[in-house]
């Protein structure tokens, strides 16, 4: 049978194991890695490589233009009528084309570089040109360039087209721009990048010529 001495070293020796586990605990884990372009990360972070003060500031103007944007966005989707639990298809339809209706009315002076600032739209030009200049980059070009409409008219405030399917956007450029909230989404037509309200089926911004030439 152990010493009483010998006991009280277990004991202590317990103790501290115990206390080094809690600790342990306590220690949040170290942040992602920027590439991995976490979910809750904030819009200008959202970029794979570290971004310069500069570009963070320059990207922080489109941030404060999208905000105003869905501060009218989300006025009047809250103004809508109310959809059936099971709506129809000609249902879904007329009530997205009477949200189109209203925020085009409500944006009817809107112009292009309202929310792609001049500032921000000069950062994600050099941000994609750096995804088309790797190896992958005439692949990825060709995978956006085989869903353009040659001579298709883009229109800020305007319907995206419904003669076009809603193209796809490659993981790699998405990883690159930065986030976007609910219901917006980057769209590519040929060369030009689009901001697409998916609700409203609106054009809330464009940028031409954003993708480089190969």
């Amino acid at each position: 049978m152990p010493s009483p001495d010998a006991r009280r070293l277990l004991l202590v020796g317990l103790l501290g194991i115990v206390s080094s586990g809690c600790r342990d605990k306590d220690v949040p884990p170290p942040p992602p890695a920027t590439a991995e372009s976490p979910a809750a990360a904030p819009s200008t972070k959202r970029v794979v490589g570290p971004l310069s003060d500069a570009d963070a500031k320059a990207l922080k103007t489109m941030n404060d233009r999208m905000k105003s944007y869905l501060e009218i966005h989300t006025k009047l989707e809250a103004g809508l009528p109310e959809l059936p639990k099971d709506p129809s298809p000609e249902q879904i339809d007329k009530n997205q084309r009477l949200f189109e209706q209203k925020m085009r009315a409500a944006r009817a002076s809107a112009k292009r570089g309202e929310i792609f600032t001049p500032e921000a739209e000069t950062v994600i030009k050099r941000l994609l040109a750096a995804v088309f200049t790797t190896s992958q980059g005439k692949e990825l070009m060709a995978s956006i360039m085989d869903e353009y409409p040659a001579g298709l008219k883009l229109t800020v405030n305007g319907r995206y087209p419904d003669a076009i399917p809603v193209s796809t956007v490659p993981p790699e450029i998405l990883q690159t721009l930065p986030k976007l909230p609910e219901d917006m989404e980057y769209r590519f037509i040929g060369r030009h990048m689009i901001l697409l309200d998916t609700h409203a089926h609106v054009i809330a911004d464009l940028i031409e010529n954003a993708l480089p030439k190969l």
